[in-house]
């Protein structure tokens, strides 16, 4: 198993940053390789991604969810395989620490040198800078979940 944690700070409360977190079908338009997610039910999403040119479909489980506070995942079936955290951290009224911990397994030999080669954590980083950027531009999220795992 492989580990990468990047935090960035967003300049949105926390709760407007944990809301717009809980919006699953918007990554697409901040994470990159992300084609698409479906929520099919309240813990249950299927993810459609192309990174590096290789195409996955998985199903993540939500384990834990707090509002305002954290998110917790895990990939129960599909083509990857693995399991982290969001975190959301109050640095000021406006200001918001969101860190994101995350374990997973490189499958076969292109997705092993790219982890060696850093290309994960470069994704990870560049996906929570496109977050802020989302997230500034707006000044609000497009919807939220509130309920509790």
């Amino acid at each position: 198993m492989s580990q990468v944690e990047e935090s960035i700070e967003v300049r949105v409360p926390v709760h407007t940053a944990y809301n717009q977190w809980t919006q699953f079908e918007s990554f697409p338009e901040f994470m990159d390789g992300v084609e698409r997610i479906e929520q099919r039910t309240d813990t249950l999403t299927h993810w459609v991604t192309k990174v590096g040119g290789q195409a996955r479909e998985f199903d993540a489980e939500i384990t834990e969810q707090v509002p305002d506070e954290r998110v917790a995942w895990t990939t129960v079936g599909g083509e990857a395989r693995q399991a982290g955290v969001v975190t959301f951290h109050r640095i000021q009224d406006d200001t918001t620490k969101v860190m994101l911990q995350m374990d997973f397994d490189p499958s076969g030999v292109a997705e092993t040198v790219g982890d060696k080669l850093g290309f994960v954590k470069r994704q990870v980083s560049g996906d929570l800078r496109r977050f802020k950027e989302f997230m500034e531009a707006r000044g609000a999220e497009t919807g939220a979940w509130r309920g509790q795992v």
